[in-house]
Protein backbone atom coordinates (compact mmCIF):
# COMPACT_ATOMS: atom_id res chain seq x y z
CA UNK A 1 0.00 0.00 0.00
CA UNK A 2 1.40 3.40 -0.99
CA UNK A 3 0.68 6.58 0.96
CA UNK A 4 0.33 10.05 -0.56
CA UNK A 5 3.97 10.70 0.34
CA UNK A 6 5.17 7.82 -1.81
CA UNK A 7 6.33 5.59 1.03
CA UNK A 8 5.33 1.97 0.62
CA UNK A 9 4.49 -0.42 3.38
CA UNK A 10 7.45 -2.73 3.91
CA UNK A 11 9.65 -1.01 1.33
CA UNK A 12 13.31 -0.34 2.06
CA UNK A 13 15.34 2.59 0.84
CA UNK A 14 12.51 5.11 0.63
CA UNK A 15 13.01 7.98 3.03
CA UNK A 16 11.17 10.98 4.35
CA UNK A 17 12.14 13.50 7.00
CA UNK A 18 9.57 15.58 8.88
CA UNK A 19 9.90 18.78 10.88
CA UNK A 20 7.32 20.47 13.10
CA UNK A 21 7.50 24.23 13.67
CA UNK A 22 5.55 26.51 16.01
CA UNK A 23 4.87 30.27 15.96
CA UNK A 24 2.81 32.83 17.83
CA UNK A 25 1.24 35.37 15.48
CA UNK A 26 0.44 38.99 16.28
CA UNK A 27 -3.35 39.24 16.84
CA UNK A 28 -4.98 40.71 13.75
CA UNK A 29 -2.17 39.59 11.40
CA UNK A 30 -3.29 35.98 10.99
CA UNK A 31 -4.40 36.35 7.35
CA UNK A 32 -1.12 38.09 6.47
CA UNK A 33 0.88 35.30 8.15
CA UNK A 34 -1.11 32.56 6.43
CA UNK A 35 -0.76 34.16 2.98
CA UNK A 36 2.97 34.75 3.43
CA UNK A 37 3.48 31.25 4.83
CA UNK A 38 1.69 29.72 1.81
CA UNK A 39 3.76 31.66 -0.72
CA UNK A 40 7.01 31.05 1.16
CA UNK A 41 6.32 27.34 1.46
CA UNK A 42 5.69 27.12 -2.28
CA UNK A 43 9.06 28.81 -2.96
CA UNK A 44 10.86 26.56 -0.45
CA UNK A 45 9.50 23.51 -2.27
CA UNK A 46 10.54 24.86 -5.67
CA UNK A 47 13.96 26.18 -4.64
CA UNK A 48 15.13 23.82 -1.88
CA UNK A 49 13.35 20.56 -2.68
CA UNK A 50 10.97 20.53 0.28
CA UNK A 51 7.92 18.29 -0.15
CA UNK A 52 5.45 20.81 1.21
CA UNK A 53 3.82 21.51 4.52
CA UNK A 54 0.53 21.67 6.38
CA UNK A 55 -0.34 24.65 8.55
CA UNK A 56 -2.52 24.23 11.63
CA UNK A 57 -3.94 26.79 14.03
CA UNK A 58 -4.28 25.78 17.67
CA UNK A 59 -7.06 26.87 20.01
CA UNK A 60 -4.63 29.22 21.79
CA UNK A 61 -3.90 30.99 18.48
CA UNK A 62 -0.45 29.48 17.96
CA UNK A 63 0.36 28.06 14.54
CA UNK A 64 1.97 24.67 13.95
CA UNK A 65 3.39 23.55 10.60
CA UNK A 66 4.29 20.00 9.66
CA UNK A 67 6.85 20.01 6.82
CA UNK A 68 8.11 17.06 4.81
CA UNK A 69 11.53 16.69 3.20
CA UNK A 70 13.10 13.87 1.19
CA UNK A 71 15.79 13.49 3.88
CA UNK A 72 17.52 15.33 6.72
CA UNK A 73 20.41 16.47 4.51
CA UNK A 74 18.04 18.36 2.18
CA UNK A 75 16.46 20.10 5.19
CA UNK A 76 19.86 20.97 6.71
CA UNK A 77 21.07 22.42 3.41
CA UNK A 78 17.95 24.63 3.22
CA UNK A 79 18.43 25.68 6.85
CA UNK A 80 22.02 26.79 6.12
CA UNK A 81 20.56 29.77 4.26
CA UNK A 82 17.63 30.13 6.71
CA UNK A 83 15.52 29.03 3.70
CA UNK A 84 16.26 32.34 1.99
CA UNK A 85 13.90 31.83 -0.97
CA UNK A 86 13.28 34.30 -3.80
CA UNK A 87 9.88 35.69 -2.68
CA UNK A 88 10.99 38.60 -0.51
CA UNK A 89 7.45 39.96 -0.18
CA UNK A 90 6.20 36.63 1.22
CA UNK A 91 9.08 36.52 3.69
CA UNK A 92 8.27 40.05 4.85
CA UNK A 93 4.57 39.16 5.21
CA UNK A 94 5.11 36.18 7.51
CA UNK A 95 8.07 37.55 9.47
CA UNK A 96 6.26 40.80 10.31
CA UNK A 97 3.28 38.78 11.56
CA UNK A 98 5.27 36.58 13.96
CA UNK A 99 5.58 37.60 17.60
CA UNK A 100 9.35 38.12 18.04
CA UNK A 101 11.15 35.23 19.69
CA UNK A 102 8.31 32.72 19.31
CA UNK A 103 9.46 30.68 16.29
CA UNK A 104 10.68 27.25 17.30
CA UNK A 105 11.39 23.85 15.81
CA UNK A 106 9.56 21.53 18.18
CA UNK A 107 10.31 18.17 16.56
CA UNK A 108 12.24 16.65 13.67
CA UNK A 109 13.07 13.15 12.57
CA UNK A 110 12.85 10.36 10.06
CA UNK A 111 9.40 9.06 9.23
CA UNK A 112 9.17 5.38 10.17
CA UNK A 113 5.54 4.84 9.12
CA UNK A 114 3.23 6.92 6.98
CA UNK A 115 -0.50 6.34 7.04
CA UNK A 116 -1.50 9.90 6.18
CA UNK A 117 -3.44 10.09 2.91
CA UNK A 118 -4.01 13.25 0.93
CA UNK A 119 -7.76 13.85 0.79
CA UNK A 120 -9.53 16.99 -0.26
CA UNK A 121 -13.12 17.79 0.73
Amino acid sequence: MRSASGLEEGSEGLAMFAVIYRWQVVPGLEAQFEAGWRRGTERIAAEFGGWGSRLHKQEDGAYIAYAQWPNEDAWKKAMESRMDHSDNEARKMYREAIVPGTFETIAKGDVVADLLELRRP
